[in-house]
């Protein structure tokens, strides 16, 4: 007869493809949300990243020019003469290449306004009023404070420029001036660009209305507004919502966008990009794992049928050995069964007997034990007199040991002492140290002036502390004195207790030779009382272990007729199952022949 290689009804084949089916998709799931949630995290930790770059990179262009401004706002507070100002302006100018120019107006004792003085040499015509400028009118109006103005394209040579100044007073808190330069923005433009997150990720620099400041295209500086020339409008944010100050990092639908505030000016950093440049290799990747979890899932599916197929065979063979086996059980166990009741009736008679034999040797085994109580008793005092004068011997020697370890524990004691009292001569030591270099610090702080104000305050109390720790050594000193005197006085009195200790243990030692003595004479009397009894008992033992044998013998006759009781029927109960077991894969057999012989007459018809 011939076996399918899977011969399964759909009710099995359900039950191998539901479960596997429900974990491929709930894993695939997972590890779908779980894949884009990190992809999203690590675009906006990157983007979050690149925006700090382009703060980085404006702060580092104009830093300087503010630490530039400052320190000519400081300089010319004193008055000097044109060709002075034109001297500085034009230093700082050669220091910083990527300035338009540095400037400098003056308003003392100038009837018409004052003058503008240029690091470049330029001069001012007759009706250019440089106070109605926003860099100056501005500037004075902050009252010390950079001011930062609007972005602009220079008329002269066409780059984006943007004006920093500062109001300059005079020593009696008067304006005297404004200080100013013409910053450009070409190589802050080039730097950003640089910035890249991926292949189609955009960051610019913008104003806060919303103009590119730095842009690819140089046709849109200061003429395209960010929010309508990029996706930004899509996410629903609003122009002030999107510019509230706030750093911002997000992905919304297939692109990223991230803004952040620059310091020292009020512009921002934007960055937008497209989410696929991060999730595109991710995508093809997981289809390979998607379609690889399906050819196992399906391989798994086509293994399981198999096996359980097999299994199924195998479950047929064996429940007709199970039958047969069964059956040779039952009458096996119905003949154990006769058998050992005949055995229990026997061993029954046996105990019986035992039992009064031992109940004799018992009588016996009494008598003796009266006489041999009294020896017994006798051997065991004396014994026990002989145990207490050996432990008054040991527990005495014990002592003058201890008391011994005792004097060396003391004499180390004071080794140690010793040892204890070079440290602290050691630290005293380290203390006059402490306090000289303490001293010096001080004489070099007070001359450092105010600059050297906290250091003195450190060293002055660096030499308190080690004015504390000599007046401490010093009380160390005393106290280790009186220990060892202490000490010394210990040693004198434990060595003469040790003596006394000795001569009791001499003592202790003649009374034990004495009590070994009588204890030899009680054990040979005990030995004689002790070998009869010994006979006795031995032969009363050994009736009770017949006995105990022969019980032991009839209550495992009984067991083995309950558990040949047991067995027969677990075999009748373990032959219906076996019946019913063939009787059901007969009837699949059946019930599949009569398929097969259905289609083929279908097939014939």
């Amino acid at each position: 007869m011939k076996h399918k290689l899977i011969s399964l009804n759909l009710k099995q084949i359900i039950q191998i493809v539901l479960p596997l089916a429900i974990v491929a998709i709930f894993t695939c799931f997972t590890f779908t949300l779980l894949v884009n949630n990190i992809i999203k995290r690590n675009i906006i930790n990157v983007a979050e990243g690149l925006n700090e770059q382009a703060d980085y990179e404006v702060r580092l262009q104009f830093e300087p020019i503010v630490y530039a401004i400052n320190s000519l706002s400081e300089n010319l507070k004193i008055d000097y003469d044109k060709d002075k100002i034109f001297s500085m302006l034009k230093n700082s100018a050669d220091q910083y290449p990527n300035c338009e120019a540095f400037y400098f107006t003056t308003l003392n004792n100038i009837p018409s306004g004052g003058y503008i003085i240029m690091s470049d040499g330029w001069e001012a015509p007759d009706d250019f009023d440089f106070t109605k400028r926003p860099w100056h009118s501005e500037a004075i109006a902050k009252k010390g404070e950079i001011f930062y103005g609007e972005p602009y394209i220079s008329a002269s040579s066409g780059n984006l420029c943007i004006a920093f100044s500062k109001a300059v007073f005079n020593e009696y808190g008067k304006v005297k001036g404004v200080v100013g330069v013409d910053i450009t923005v070409t190589r802050l433009s080039e730097n950003v660009s640089n910035l890249k997150l991926s292949e189609n990720t955009v960051v610019n620099i913008i104003d806060s209305n919303g103009l590119y400041l730095t842009n690819k295209d140089t046709e849109k500086l200061l003429t395209v507004n960010y929010f309508e020339d990029s996706k930004i409008k899509q996410t629903g944010y609003s122009f002030e919502s999107y510019l509230d100050g706030r750093d911002k990092a997000f992905v919304k639908g297939e692109n990223f966008f991230a803004v952040r505030k620059i310091k020292l000016t009020n512009w921002f950093a934007v960055i937008e990009g497209s989410v696929e440049d991060f999730t595109g290799s991710s995508k093809f990747w997981f289809k390979i794992i998607e379609s690889a979890t399906c050819l196992l899932i399906l391989a798994n599916i086509i293994f399981n049928s198999i096996h359980m197929t097999k299994t199924k065979q195998k479950e047929n063979k064996i429940s007709e050995q199970l039958l047969s086996e069964t059956q040779n059980l039952v009458v096996t166990s119905k003949e154990n069964a006769a058998t050992a009741q005949d055995q229990s009736a026997a061993v029954k008679e046996i105990v019986a007997t035992m039992e009064d034999n031992t109940a004799l040797s018992e009588d016996i085994s009494k008598k003796i034990k009266d006489v041999t109580s009294v020896a017994n008793k006798t051997n065991d005092d004396v014994a026990e007199g002989v145990s207490y004068v050996g432990k008054n011997v040991m527990k005495l020697q014990e002592i003058a040991t201890t008391n011994m370890n005792t004097i060396n524990g003391i004499k180390a004691l004071g080794d140690k002492i010793s040892n204890i009292w070079d440290i602290v001569t050691l630290i005293n030591s380290v203390a006059d140290q402490a306090k000289i270099i303490a001293f010096n610090a001080e004489l070099e702080a007070s001359s450092a002036g105010e600059a050297g104000r906290n250091f003195h305050i450190v060293a002055t109390e660096i030499r308190r502390l080690a004015d504390g720790i000599i007046d401490g050594t010093k009380e160390i000193k005393e106290k280790i004195t009186e220990i060892q005197q202490s000490s010394d006085k210990l040693i004198i009195a434990s060595e003469n207790g040790t003596e006394k200790i000795q001569e009791g243990v001499e003592s202790a030692k003649n009374l034990e030779e004495r009590f070994s003595s009588i204890k030899n004479a009680s054990e040979i009397t005990a030995s004689s009382a002790g070998d009869i009894t010994t006979i006795i008992q031995q032969q009363a033992i050994a009736s009770e272990q017949i006995l105990i044998t022969l019980k032991q013998i009839a209550a495992g006759v009984e067991n083995f007729t309950m558990a040949t009781d047991y067995i027969s029927n677990a075999s009748q109960n373990l032959k219906q199952i076996a019946s019913e077991l063939s009787s059901n894969d007969n009837s699949n057999d059946n019930k599949k022949n009569e398929e097969t012989n259905e289609n083929n007459e279908a097939e014939n018809a």
